[in-house]
């Protein structure tokens, strides 16, 4: 069955750096939206980047220009490049796999447009 599985998460000092990857098992992602989404505290996820099978990206306002989101389709992995990381980055971050195509509602796609979900990996930024 799919399985997406996250890796890269840590704790770094603010101004810093950390690459996620999320591996997809027993699917192809090159034709698919994928994301990366951000969870506080057991809240809500907020959607932190969106990626579609033409590769066009978005981001929520508050990581544009310090993030970027882009995939490797023959290793069916996802990545998110995360620089200048502030403490507000800090929480859970869980890739997702959606639909084939475009991701619906760019670039706010709500995480209800997302079939599949990874366990999450832990980020924790500190001064």
């Amino acid at each position: 069955h799919v399985q997406l599985r996250e890796s890269g998460g840590g704790s770094v000092q603010a101004g810093g750096s950390l690459r996620l990857a999320c591996h997809v098992s027993d699917l192809s992602i090159s034709i698919r939206c994928m994301g990366w989404f951000q969870s506080v505290k057991d809240e809500r996820r907020i959607l932190v980047a969106t990626i579609d099978r033409a590769k066009r990206s978005s981001y929520a306002e508050f990581v544009a220009g310090r993030f970027t989101i882009y995939r490797d389709n023959p290793k069916d992995t996802l990545h998110l490049e995360m620089t200048d990381l502030k403490p507000e980055d800090s929480g859970t971050y869980y890739c997702a796999l959606g639909q084939i195509g475009e991701c619906p509602g760019a670039p706010r796609t709500s995480a209800g447009a997302f079939e599949y979900w990874g366990q999450g990996t832990q980020v924790s930024v500190f001064t």
